[in-house]
C-alpha cells in the first residue's frame, strides 16, 4: 500500500518513512513491521519510475554499510542504463 501511495505522488513521512538525504533528494526508506521483523524498502522516486534499491531486514539503528554500497552501485548502475536508453531513442 505504500508503495502505491508514492506511486500516487503522495510525500510520506514518519513512521511510514525516512528521507535518505545521503543517496539524493529524492531518496527514502519505507519502514514496513510484521510480527517478526522491521522491514526496510529503499527507494528513489524519479519522474517516470519508483526505483527499489534494496529491501532488508532492520537490525540495527544504522544502515549497514554493505547496503548503502549495494543502493548506491545500483543507482548509478540504473542511471547508466536510463542514460544509455535515452541515447538511442534520441531522447
Amino acid at each position: 500500500m505504500l508503495l502505491r501511495l508514492l506511486q500516487e505522488g503522495e510525500r510520506l513521512g514518519m513512521p511510514q518513512a525516512e528521507a535518505l538525504p545521503d543517496f539524493g533528494s529524492r531518496c527514502g526508506a519505507l519502514r514496513i513491521r510484521d510480527a517478526e521483523h522491521n522491514w526496510r524498502i529503499m527507494y528513489r522516486i524519479d519522474s517516470d519510475a519508483i526505483v527499489i534499491l534494496e529491501v532488508y531486514s532492520k537490525k540495527t539503528r544504522k544502515i549497514p554499510n554493505e547496503v548503502m554500497e549495494r543502493c548506491s552501485k545500483r543507482l548509478k548502475q540504473y542511471d547508466e542504463v536510463m542514460k544509455a536508453a535515452k541515447k538511442q531513442t534520441g531522447k
